[in-house]
């Protein structure tokens, strides 16, 4: 077995010291309050996607409307998975996630949208997961080895926004032409 960079009987000592600050170690290597910040600000990103999607699935109309409306049902449940991971990293760093209503858009990187037309509205879903990614690869490169755990998370995020986006651009591309603006 390799030997420890610090002495064992060293890292149980500093693990007895602040206990109450959970996982954040003197290990830990970003800056924390940012990085709590960060988080809500893709928290936001997260709750404003799924009202938008929601919004979607429940006005999309037209004889194409059907799979289009269940690819937005399915989004909208996995952003929602997002934001209750982004939640519960928060809590884990010892922040509060912040759920307001009242500042929820002007923290969000994606922008709500009310369009009532079937092909700007999934125009509008993958402009939001576009920003998504850019927003999540740079918080990655960001955060790099200084908090590897929120990096892993945003890491999955991103697998997944990029999911979305690809979906999006599949549906464009199979819409018929007739729609396409």
């Amino acid at each position: 077995m390799a030997e420890f960079l610090t002495d064992i009987k060293e890292i149980r000592a500093r693990a007895r010291q602040e206990i109450g600050k959970g996982p954040i170690t003197s290990a830990y290597g970003a800056d924390l309050p940012r990085v709590i910040q960060v988080c809500n600000e893709a928290l936001a990103t997260e709750l404003v996607c799924v009202l938008r999607y929601k919004r979607h699935y429940y006005t999309a109309t037209g004889i194409y409307a059907e799979p289009v409306a269940a690819e937005f049902l399915e989004h909208a449940a996995e952003e929602q998975e997002h934001a209750d991971r982004l939640a519960q990293r928060i809590v884990q760093l010892g922040g509060e996630p912040d759920f307001n209503p009242e500042t929820l858009t002007l923290r969000s990187h994606a922008e709500y949208d009310e369009s009532l037309d079937l092909v700007e509205m999934i125009k509008e879903d993958l402009v939001a997961e576009r920003v998504a990614i850019a927003s999540y690869t740079e918080i990655v490169q960001w955060l790099g080895d200084r908090d590897v755990t929120t990096r892993r998370v945003f890491e999955d995020l991103l697998a997944q926004e990029e999911e979305h986006a690809d979906d999006l651009k599949g549906l464009l591309e199979r819409l018929p032409a007739a729609l396409g603006s």
